[in-house]
C-alpha cells in the first residue's frame, strides 16, 4: 500500500484498526501517558490551514526552541508559498501538502493546529485524535451541535489533549472581573449582554463557477460540492450555511465563551430563541447580519450582533455601555464591561475599578504546557467547553433558520419572559429604523424557543409545537455529511 493510497482511501479504516491495538493505553488517565518526544525534546507540530489565523500560529511557533514546525498544509498552493516565505529565515523547509490526511499519517507529528474552514474543524480534530496527535482547533470547534460530542468522545477514547482557540477563555482581565462580581461588590448578577457590533459589507453575487486553482472537492469536504455564486472563495465562506456559521460563529463564539465564564455554566441552557435577518444587503450570503440569540440560563445570556453602522454612510458602529465588542455583565449595583480587560461601573456609568487584560496571550502556552504534562484538567478551553460554546451559536442559528417572518409585536410576545432581551430587541429595532428598515414592513425572522435535552444535545420540542419545525431543527443539530468525509457514529 502506497502512502498516497493509505491517506486518501483508507485513513479512517487504518487509524481505527491501529486504535484497537492501543485501547489499553488510551483508557489510562492522561497523567500516565508519556509526553511526546521529538527531536531535542521539542513538540513537533503541523499547521493545517494557512489563512490569517494559521499563519499567525506559524509565526508564533516557528521561532521557538521548544517547538518544531515539521509540516504545513493548505489546499491552496499560493497560501503555502506565502506562509513559507514569511518564516523562511526561522524555519527549516517543512513538509508541505494540500491534503490534511497526509499530515495525520506522519509519525513525526505530535500535535496539529487546525485553522481550516468551520465545516472541516470537527472531522480533522477527530482524525487527529485517531492518529495519536494532540489537537489545537480554531473556533468554533464544530459546524454542527452533534459534532461536538464526537470530538469529546475522540479526545477521551484516544487520550488526546484538545484545546479550542477561544483565547478569551484565558483572558486575565476578564478573570479578575469575574472574581470581582463573585465577591458580591456589585450585588447579584442579573444578565449578560454579549455584544458584537462589527461592520460587514455585501457579498457580491456572480454567475455559478468552480475554482480551478485548488482541489474544490477537498475544499468542500463534508459539505455538498456545489458551484460558488460569490466572488471570493476564501474567508467569505463564513456567510454561507454549508461552510460557515455566520457572525455568531465567527466572533460571537468568543463572547459566548466569555459569557459562560461569567455565569459559571458548562452545559447548554434550558431554552434558546433566535431572531434577526439580513438587512440592508441584497447579496449572495445566507447568514444574518443582524441577530439576537437568547439563552435561558438561571442568569440569562443575550447575544446581539449588528453589521450595519451607527448611521447610513458612516463607518463607525454603535456602542452599548462603552463597547462595540465584548461582554456587559449587568448586576444589581452596576455592571462590568469589556473583553480585553474590563472595568466595573456604578449604575450611573462611573468607573469603580479597572482590570487590565492580556488578550488571552497565555492560551497557546496553556495548550503546549498541557501537551507536555498530560494534565488535561489544566486546559483553559478543552473540547467540553468548545462544544458548549459552539453549540450556543448553532442553537441560536437553528432557531432562526426554522423560524418565520414576524412583526415587532410578535417579537415582543416571544421575548417578554426575558425582560433584558425585550429591551435589547427594542434597541435593535431602533437601530434598524435609523437605516430605514421598519420591521412592521420588512420583517425579520423569528424562531421558536428550542427546548433542549442537555443529556443528548437534541431539541426536545419547539414552542410553536410545529412538527415540521421540530423535524427541521433536529436535522440541523446533526446535518448530513458528504461521503467519504464523514465522522463515524463510533469514533
Amino acid at each position: 500500500m502506497t502512502m498516497n493510497t493509505l491517506t486518501r482511501r483508507s485513513f479512517l479504516k487504518t487509524s481505527a484498526a491501529a486504535a484497537g491495538a492501543s485501547l489499553v493505553a488510551a483508557a489510562l488517565p492522561t497523567t500516565t501517558r508519556a509526553a511526546p518526544v521529538g527531536a531535542n525534546g521539542a513538540i513537533r507540530v503541523a499547521i493545517i490551514g494557512l489563512g490569517t489565523k494559521g499563519r499567525g500560529h506559524l509565526k508564533q511557533l516557528s521561532g521557538r526552541k521548544d517547538v518544531r514546525v515539521v509540516a504545513i498544509c493548505d489546499l491552496d498552493q499560493q497560501a503555502i508559498a506565502r506562509a513559507v516565505k514569511e518564516v523562511e529565515e526561522k524555519l527549516p523547509a517543512p513538509f508541505t501538502c494540500t491534503d490534511a490526511r497526509d499530515i495525520m499519517s506522519r509519525a513525526d507529528v505530535d500535535a496539529v493546529f487546525i485553522a481550516t474552514g468551520n465545516h472541516w474543524h470537527a472531522l480533522q480534530a477527530v482524525w487527529g485524535c485517531q492518529a495519536g496527535k494532540d489537537v489545537y482547533v480554531e473556533k468554533p470547534m464544530t459546524h454542527t451541535v452533534w459534532e461536538g460530542r464526537k470530538v469529546i468522545e475522540a479526545a477521551q477514547k484516544y487520550g488526546r489533549i484538545v484545546q479550542v482557540g477561544t483565547q478569551y477563555a484565558s483572558e486575565q482581565g476578564l478573570a479578575e472581573g469575574i472574581r470581582y462580581i463573585r465577591s458580591g461588590e456589585l450585588g447579584k448578577l442579573k444578565h449578560i449582554h454579549a455584544v458584537y457590533y462589527g461592520g460587514r459589507g455585501a457579498i457580491a453575487r456572480r454567475d455559478p463557477w468552480y475554482p480551478d486553482a485548488l482541489d474544490y472537492n477537498l475544499f468542500c469536504g463534508p459539505t455538498p460540492m456545489v458551484p460558488l455564486e460569490r466572488e471570493k472563495l476564501h474567508y467569505d465562506w463564513h456567510w454561507f450555511w454549508a461552510t460557515g456559521n455566520g457572525e455568531i460563529g465567527n466572533n460571537g463564539v468568543h463572547l459566548l465563551t466569555a459569557a459562560l465564564r461569567f455565569i459559571g455554566a458548562d452545559a447548554v441552557p434550558r431554552r434558546v430563541l433566535g431572531f434577526g435577518g439580513r438587512f440592508g444587503r441584497n447579496d449572495a450570503a445566507d447568514t444574518p447580519n443582524t441577530q439576537i440569540a437568547i439563552y435561558d440560563y438561571d442568569v440569562p445570556v443575550i447575544y446581539e450582533g449588528r453589521a450595519l453602522p451607527a448611521k447610513p454612510g458612516m463607518m463607525m458602529m454603535d456602542q452599548v455601555n462603552g463597547i462595540r465588542t465584548g461582554i456587559v455583565a449587568h448586576c444589581e449595583g452596576g455592571y462590568i464591561s469589556g473583553l480585553i480587560g474590563c472595568a466595573a461601573y456604578d449604575p450611573a456609568g462611573k468607573v469603580i475599578k479597572k482590570f487590565v487584560g492580556d488578550g488571552g496571550r497565555g492560551h497557546l502556552e496553556n495548550f503546549l504546557n498541557t501537551v507536555r504534562n498530560r494534565r488535561a484538567a489544566e486546559l483553559a478551553a478543552p473540547a467540553t467547553i468548545g462544544h458548549v460554546s459552539a453549540a450556543l451559536c448553532h442553537y441560536g442559528n437553528i432557531s432562526l433558520r426554522v423560524g418565520e417572518a414576524a412583526d415587532p409585536a410578535a417579537i415582543a410576545r416571544a421575548v417578554e419572559s426575558v425582560p433584558a432581551a425585550a429591551q435589547i430587541s427594542r434597541s435593535m429595532q431602533e437601530h434598524l429604523n435609523v437605516h430605514g428598515i421598519d420591521l412592521a414592513k420588512q420583517r425579520g425572522t423569528l424562531g421558536p424557543w428550542l427546548e433542549l435535552d442537555p443529556a443528548t444535545d437534541d431539541v426536545a420540542q419547539v414552542s410553536s409545537r410545529d412538527e415540521a419545525a421540530l423535524k427541521r431543527a433536529r436535522y440541523l443539530v446533526h446535518e448530513a455529511q458528504r461521503p467519504p468525509f464523514v465522522i463515524p457514529e463510533k469514533v
